[in-house]
């Protein structure tokens, strides 16, 4: 199941203000989240609540994860996050099981749907850090503001660091060669595909290739198949399963791409959570396009 835990991940609107800088902690002693609420960073939290991959797999890796007491059915990665107790969906979470784990801290997205439990948590007196990671601009703000929380800026700079220069790596291999066109397969029915909106579609471009539906400006968008073949992409991207549905499908006959078998099958793990992986992200799905150009 690809495209549900995508769309919690970083498929909705555009964030709100929200300040993440050193200063601002050191100053005032505390962040604002997505929804504007302030969050304390004066001490370390020693029980968090992660429930959105994207934020497990960053504080796992900035060292946190040692802390982690809950996440959600989708947080996989590392394998270590598998061992911490599972509470359910990441969106309109279970907040008798969360506040069960009796957290001082709980991260998950800041959607409209998560609103009323993040003022749950606020009435239970439990910090609450609600944060839209949507872009890959936004990366760098979530894990500045999760260093600041659990108090090692140090080390969430030192990943952000590693992650923009991978990006960077590759957006340079690959700005002056042509550009492919690429239709991304999300999901079936209905079909689906990423727009503009989406960290995703923006790894296209860093790649070195043109989302054919990137003047779609949200996230992701429902499409037609004829208005796919009418675009004519050069590739179509998809999941293991999406590639092995559009193969059989004979109705995918019609997009060329398919016909010809230009179907490029990406890794839904790594290419589809705005996280510590963005930049093996954009290496993989330029090795796709350009074998070769980028190592």
């Amino acid at each position: 199941m690809f495209f549900r835990p995508l769309v919690f991940l970083g498929a909705l609107g555009i964030s709100i203000g929200l300040i993440a800088c050193d200063q601002t902690s050191k100053e005032t002693g505390m962040v604002r989240d997505d929804f504007g609420d302030a969050v304390p960073v004066r001490s370390a939290p020693k029980r968090i609540v992660s429930l959105n991959p994207a934020t497990t797999e960053i504080l796992f890796t900035i060292g946190a994860g040692q802390r982690l007491v809950g996440r959600s059915d989708y947080d996989l990665w590392p394998d270590s996050a598998r061992l911490v107790k599972s509470l359910g969906s990441g969106l309109r979470p279970n907040v008798e099981a969360v506040l069960g784990v009796h957290p001082d801290l709980v991260v998950l997205y800041a959607s409209q749907d998560n609103k009323p439990a993040v003022d749950a948590f606020h009435a239970a007196r439990v910090a609450t850090l609600a944060l839209r990671t949507d872009h890959i601009a936004d990366f760098r703000r979530t894990v500045s503001l999760l260093g600041a929380v659990v108090n090692d800026s140090a080390r969430s700079q030192t990943v952000i660091d590693s992650v923009y220069r991978t990006i960077d790596r590759v957006r340079r291999a690959t700005e002056h060669a042509p550009r492919p066109t690429v239709f991304w397969h999300i999901w079936d029915s209905p079909l689906i595909t990423i727009g503009s909106g989406s960290f995703m579609s923006e790894l296209v471009e860093v790649a070195g290739a043109r989302n054919v539906y990137g003047e779609i400006r949200g996230p992701s968008g429902p499409i037609s198949l004829e208005d796919v073949a009418r675009r004519n992409p050069d590739f179509i991207l998809a999941g293991p399963v999406g590639a092995t549905t559009i193969r059989a499908d004979p109705r995918w006959r019609i997009v060329r791409a398919a016909r010809e078998g230009r179907i490029l099958v990406v890794d839904t793990g790594l290419v589809g959570r705005p996280s510590v992986k963005l930049g093996e992200a954009a290496v993989a799905l330029a090795k796709l396009f350009r074998p070769g150009v980028v190592r």
